[in-house]
């Protein structure tokens, strides 16, 4: 085993035959996008792509795991896509809540802590008791923390830090960067070291505003059902070519 520049041990080679020698993340984000255009093409509803693209979630978490991630944030639904039409919600809720059911018994095999990122109050009752069931189930696993952002957006993140922020009359003087860090869903992870996007689409769409300021960035043209072991290859050799210098000059580094 070697350590990686991140401090992550990534093996010599893995299973599969990947090379050594690349920088892996210790935090990998994926906006998992083009499930929708991905069932278009195929002439299928769209929450048929939305299907294939959660059973893509397994294949791509045990290839994260091969890696040696730590940390994996996927974007599963926004504060925006509530406006989508009311029965594409309502399937995308009931594909959640049987995804988190079905898995849970594999992420405790697998020693996966799970989290929830979002607003949490506003999903159905019955996916909010599942998925609590889940992260109360896993809490004390010490493997890879995969966190799921579920009614999630940057802004919404910031505005609720900031709304408890004034709930708990702090004072003006004491509002810091780092104080409001701790208001975040995000306050006891790693800002995302790599944050993919899928689908060919080059914008961050409300996902992790704050935490993504020194984030590298991969915009994979592959739809998210399809994107495999060797889609991801394909970012962390691109992650592995970045000069990350935090605002110093290369001399420094």
């Amino acid at each position: 085993m070697s350590l990686s520049p991140t401090g992550t041990e990534t093996p010599s080679t893995s299973e599969n035959g990947w090379q050594n020698g690349l920088t892996v993340p210790t935090h990998i984000a994926i906006i998992m996008d083009g499930n929708g255009r991905w069932a278009k093409r195929r002439g299928l509803p769209r929450i048929e792509g939305h299907r294939s693209g959660t059973r893509n979630v397994r294949r791509v978490l045990e290839a994260l795991e091969l890696y040696g991630v730590s940390y994996v944030t996927l974007f599963a639904f926004s504060t925006e896509n509530w406006s989508r039409p009311t029965d594409e919600v309502r399937g995308l809720m009931a594909l959640l809540q049987d995804t988190v059911e079905r898995e849970a018994p594999t992420l405790m095999e697998k020693n996966v802590r799970l989290r929830c990122i979002g607003r949490m109050d506003r999903l159905p009752k019955q996916l909010r008791d599942v998925m609590r069931e889940t992260l109360d189930m896993t809490q004390k696993n010490t493997g890879l923390t995969l966190s799921v952002a579920l009614d999630y957006g940057g802004r919404d993140e910031i505005v609720q830090a900031v709304k408890q922020i004034v709930d708990d009359e702090v004072a003006a003087e004491d509002v810091s960067a780092e104080l409001l860090q701790q208001y975040l869903y995000t306050r006891d992870l790693p800002d995302p070291d790599l944050i993919i996007r899928t689908a060919g689409e080059q914008r961050l769409s409300n996902f992790l505003i704050w935490q993504s300021i020194y984030s590298e960035y991969h915009f994979s043209p592959v739809d998210w059902p399809d994107f495999d072991e060797d889609a991801l290859e394909v970012a962390i050799q691109d992650f592995s070519l970045r000069k990350r210098r935090f605002g110093r000059v290369a001399a420094d580094l």
